[in-house]
């Protein structure tokens, strides 16, 4: 997709249609996922690894519920149980999986770049799920989905995206995303949490989170990294909560209230109020189905659709 039909790397590759055609397929299978029998013989007789070598249990298992419904078969590495544990590198992993006969790789690792460093390794396609503080391109389609499905359209849509953007591929990938659709972003942190050339993204920054909840129709709330806490990015906890945090009071006050959104795992007492958690649960549970239809979208794209191998 993008420059090369055959990967999804990085929103950045991507432009609007591209965007717009994976979330209109993901509709279909959304409908799919809805059924009694919820599969469809789409990859019938393809091959799908999933090669996380960082932990992540819920993208893992969204990415083979996907391939399972499109009908293809997978096989999940895990660095514990891989190879490369003992030592061994991408690149002779990548030439292992090629031998293999595999279709797809999906990958999700520490470093930043190593998706894209991976396709020249293999002639199968290569989907980023998550490299480094790089991006997590499905992760920033499975969010427009949701705010598509939800408030109705994404031009001129104000969201506003709060916490410790500096650190998160989350944040990078749904700023050009949204971007791209013509959404308005604002970015809500502390200073010390934000990238040094932020401005460069195309987002507004603010310091209040009350101008943001006045102004945005989306609130997409950050897990706050507890590591970050140590690196003293900022003074503690409790301090952030009353500054940035999605408090009850702040929730109770406001007369029009923005659809919540975060990407899991929620830390309550922290970014979100235990109370106003359980009252938003509903989006945050319906992302995490979204996750399956997007996924199922692409891979079918890349493997199935018009552009496949």
């Amino acid at each position: 997709m993008g420059n090369d039909h055959r990967h999804l790397l990085a929103i950045a590759d991507l432009g609007r249609e591209d965007i717009i055609r994976l979330l209109d397929s993901a509709r279909s299978f959304a409908e799919v996922s809805a059924r009694p029998v919820k599969k469809v013989p789409a990859l019938r007789g393809h091959t799908i690894v999933n090669l996380f070598l960082e932990p992540s249990t819920r993208t893992r298992m969204s990415f083979e519920l996907a391939a399972k419904r499109l009908s293809a078969d997978v096989m999940n590495f895990s660095t514990s149980t891989s190879s490369l544990s003992k030592g061994e590198s991408l690149k002779d992993t990548g030439k292992t999986i090629v031998a293999m006969g595999v279709d797809a790789v999906v990958i999700r690792h520490k470093s930043a770049g190593a998706p894209r460093a991976l396709t020249g390794w293999v002639d199968c396609s290569v989907v980023n799920a998550g490299d480094g503080m790089h991006e997590h391109p499905t992760q920033a389609l499975l969010d427009l989905f949701t705010m598509r499905e939800r408030l109705g359209g994404l031009e001129g849509l104000k969201v506003a995206i709060v916490g410790d953007i500096d650190h998160s591929r989350v944040a990078r990938s749904n700023i050009l995303a949204l971007g791209k659709v013509g959404a308005e972003v604002l970015l809500v942190a502390p200073r010390s949490l934000l990238p040094e050339k932020v401005e460069e993204m195309g987002a507004r920054v603010t310091g209040s989170m009350d101008e943001a909840l006045a102004w945005c129709d989306v609130l997409y709330l950050l897990r706050i990294q507890m590591e970050r806490v140590a690196e003293s990015r900022f003074p503690s906890l409790r301090e952030y909560t009353l500054e940035y945090g999605l408090t009850q009071t702040r929730w109770s006050r406001l007369e029009r209230k923005p659809l919540v959104m975060h990407p899991g795992p929620m830390n309550r007492g922290v970014e979100i109020a235990s109370v106003v958690a359980d009252e938003v649960e509903s989006v945050i549970t319906g992302q995490v189905s979204a996750g399956v239809a997007v996924r199922m979208a692409v891979l079918f794209e890349l493997l199935g659709g018009g552009h496949g191998g």
